[in-house]
């Protein structure tokens, strides 16, 4: 099995709906390196007891240093359960971290259909490189 970096955020109101998930797939997400922002990495360790690495809270910066370990190649996957009817403070670090998972290529549940869909996959559990994402990237590659 490979172990990921899995990144888990989620706004105020899907708190509850992130935890519950992260409760539900404890068996296999323990096999796995959780980073959360601030307040729900706190929620996901008490509830769970699954060790966590915590960031700043994302009005914080949480989600800006959320963007940076994607930049760097630290995050697998992104499980960012945000809440589209509400507006955010911090609206920008949130678009901003959603474009760096899609320029990076990094598989990015925005709910809890999605989430499953991914720790479901039999890629979830192997190792996985994304496909070059521009033409400097594929020349890049590794052979």
């Amino acid at each position: 099995m490979y172990r990921k970096n899995l990144a888990l955020v989620a706004h105020d109101n899907r708190k509850i709906d992130l935890i519950e998930w992260v409760e539900y797939n404890k068996d296999r997400l323990i096999k796995h390196k959780l980073v959360c922002t601030g307040t729900t990495g706190r929620m996901v360790e008490k509830a769970t007891g699954i060790d966590v690495t915590t960031l700043k809270s994302g009005p914080l910066g949480g989600d800006q240093q959320m963007g940076a370990l994607i930049a760097e190649g630290k995050i697998d996957i992104l499980i960012f359960f945000w809440d589209p009817m509400q507006p955010q403070p911090h609206d920008v670090d949130v678009k901003a971290l959603l474009r760096i998972s899609s320029l990076y290529n990094i598989p990015t549940a925005c709910n809890r259909s999605t989430a499953d869909f991914l720790i479901s996959s039999p890629l979830f559990e192997s190792s996985y490189i994304p496909a070059p994402q521009s033409f400097d990237e594929y020349l890049n590659r590794p052979l």
